[in-house]
């Protein structure tokens, strides 16, 4: 396997409420903990709780196992908001997605927190890309 690049631009925020928005795509998502308001209809990202790939990222988050544990990470005033950024094949989403995962440590991640299995992924974010650093390399850990 040999060193790879991907450059991934971020769709969204879909709030809660708006989830059924979410592509129905191939992709990578991201969960947020985020504050609406509503007078101006501004979205304010306040942490990332979680990185995850899905084939189809609607169906993925609508129907994810870990809702509790995101929610349980929520402060008051704060709700879910996640983003989307279209990917595939599967093997490059997981790859992208891991590099992402290692390189941020988001709270609610368990997987690839402490080691990469690939070869060196260089990742570059735009879009919505909030708590997503711009451009990053990450590099095979010994397993």
């Amino acid at each position: 396997m040999a060193a790879k690049s991907y450059t991934l631009d971020f769709d969204g925020y879909w709030r809660t409420p708006n989830i059924s928005w979410l592509p129905a795509k191939s992709g990578i998502y991201c969960v947020y903990a985020c504050t609406y308001n509503q007078q101006e209809k501004i979205v304010s990202i306040k942490k990332l709780l979680y990185i995850g790939e899905a084939e189809n990222v609607n169906k993925r988050v609508s129907e994810h196992e870990r809702w509790q544990d995101w929610e349980g990470e929520l402060r008051r005033g704060e709700e879910l908001c996640f983003n989307a950024a279209l990917i595939s094949p599967e093997s490059d989403r997981q790859r992208a997605e891991a590099a992402l995962i290692h390189h941020h440590k988001p709270p609610c991640n368990i997987e690839y927190l402490d080691s990469f299995p690939y070869e060196q992924t260089t990742i570059s974010t735009s879009g919505k890309n909030t708590e997503l650093d711009g451009h990053f390399t990450v590099y095979t850990t010994a397993q």
